[in-house]
């Protein structure tokens, strides 16, 4: 890292939640960095267990003796103030500072840190940012929300100064960082718990796009409405992609798909034919992502054959309309969409492949989604023939909204369709196995224990 220098008087970094997808990734480039790093996680997991394998000690439970020695201590947005280890750190007087702040002095230390930001498609974009950048040699140290296989987990360390992260809109998390590089992939009415509105929603993107130095780059999508207005409020450099706005600076053309439902398009940069790609994930949804990651690599200087070989190797970030396995011809996946724009991007990824019946088997995440999206779930949850509704994952709510999934299953039905209610995980794994048909294709869908239910149905 070019400058870390702030951060040296901290030699003992203690971590309280360590186990978390972010978190996991700032222990290992600290490590790198020589800093003495343990911490704790309310549970173990594979995440934990790979930080021990590589020489971080992790508790499981609290610890608050190994306070005594840490220098400052940086915690997790979902730690309660009440949590005992951070009470302990405040009470013996030692700094105690946020995941995301952290994470953005950490985004100081690198010349060209590069953010991937919107309401879908982050973790997939960024994930085919990593794949063209280290197809190129060049290095990067990654953080991503989610495991990509290619890099046997959701981060790497790397030694350039390159720093490829996945930058999250909620709470505003991502006004916290140093881009030298955006992509701004979508702007939709997600985190309405903390941000009330749509138009709250935009201000933080504007606050965001102003974050990016003059010589900057922005990169953002020329076909939503939402992002169109954001090269107003920087210097930096903008370039655009889209599939429908053909005056952008990146376009796909020729966009055709394989019995897979993998698209084959043709790129043109300014009107002028570039290449020819192929993607391995379906939908065209993709293709959009796929563009904002040409057009970034490029402006980086990245060989276009080794954008599209990256490309083409990317075979998807875990829990992205991710193969889980079959039973009885019965072909079943899993995705991470909580929002009904991500449930219908995967409903039209799903019909480019060939299959006899489709199955959704949904578990609403949150409340106050739920609430504020209703009638907007139901809709996009008929674009299935088959469709199941299980309890709302609460997350970090209890329900004040008097919500509830029979909700969302009496708006489908008032559709003309027909939805079934079934709380219990095991009772949705028995009537699928009872009704599902040779051929047909079953998607478990949510962010949260829904993963559960693939396994069952294959018997993993």
């Amino acid at each position: 890292m070019t400058n870390i220098q702030e951060l040296k008087k901290y030699k003992n970094i203690y971590m309280i939640g360590i186990g978390g997808i972010s978190m996991s990734g700032i222990a290992e480039i600290l490590k790198n960095e020589g800093f003495n790093i343990s911490g704790s996680d309310i549970s173990s997991s594979e995440v934990t267990d790979k930080l021990i394998r590589n020489g971080i000690p992790v508790t499981i439970g609290h610890n608050v003796n190994a306070l005594k020695s840490a220098d400052l201590v940086v915690y997790s947005a979902a730690i309660k103030p009440d949590d005992v280890e951070l009470v302990k750190a405040r009470e013996i007087g030692i700094p105690i500072i946020e995941r995301a702040n952290f994470l953005g002095e950490i985004t100081k230390g690198f010349r060209n840190t590069i953010c991937v930001s919107g309401t879908h498609g982050k973790s997939t974009t960024t994930s085919m940012v990593s794949m063209c950048f280290l197809e190129a040699h060049k290095d990067p140290t990654i953080q991503i929300g989610a495991a990509l296989d290619n890099i046997g987990g959701n981060y790497k360390v790397g030694n350039s100064d390159f720093f490829i992260l996945e930058a999250c809109e909620y709470v505003e998390s991502f006004l916290k960082f140093y881009p030298k590089a955006e992509i701004i992939l979508n702007i939709d009415n997600d985190h309405l718990d903390y941000y009330g509105s749509i138009d709250n929603v935009k201000s933080a993107f504007i606050k965001y796009v102003k974050l990016l130095p003059d010589d900057g780059i922005l990169v953002y999508n020329a076909d939503d409405p939402n992002c169109s207005h954001l090269s107003q409020y920087t210097k930096a450099k903008s370039l655009t992609f889209g599939i429908n706005s053909t005056n952008a600076n990146f376009v796909a053309k020729n966009i055709s798909f394989d019995k897979n439902g993998y698209p084959s398009f043709d790129v043109y940069y300014n009107n002028a034919f570039y290449k020819t790609m192929k993607l391995s994930i379906p939908g065209k949804h993709n293709v959009l992502n796929a563009l904002s990651c040409i057009a970034l690599c490029n402006e980086f200087g990245l060989d276009r054959n080794d954008i599209k070989n990256a490309l083409v190797k990317y075979k998807g970030a875990h829990r992205r309309f991710e193969y889980v396995g079959e039973f009885n011809g019965v072909k079943v996946y899993d995705d991470y969409g909580h929002h009904p724009t991500e449930i219908k991007a995967v409903a039209d990824a799903l019909k480019k492949k060939q299959y006899n019946h489709s199955w959704i088997i949904f578990q609403p995440h949150t409340y106050s989604r739920t609430k504020n999206l209703l009638d907007e779930f139901a809709t996009c949850l008929t674009e299935f023939d088959n469709i199941i509704v299980t309890d709302i994952y609460a997350a970090r709510e209890s329900n004040t909204y008097g919500v509830s999934s029979k909700d969302i299953v009496e708006k489908i039905d008032s559709l003309g369709r027909m939805a079934y209610y079934i709380p219990n995980f095991d009772d949705i794994v028995d009537f699928v196995k009872r009704n599902a048909k040779p051929n047909d294709i079953v998607l478990t869908q949510g962010a949260g224990t829904i993963t559960q239910i693939g396994p069952k149905l294959v018997n993993k």
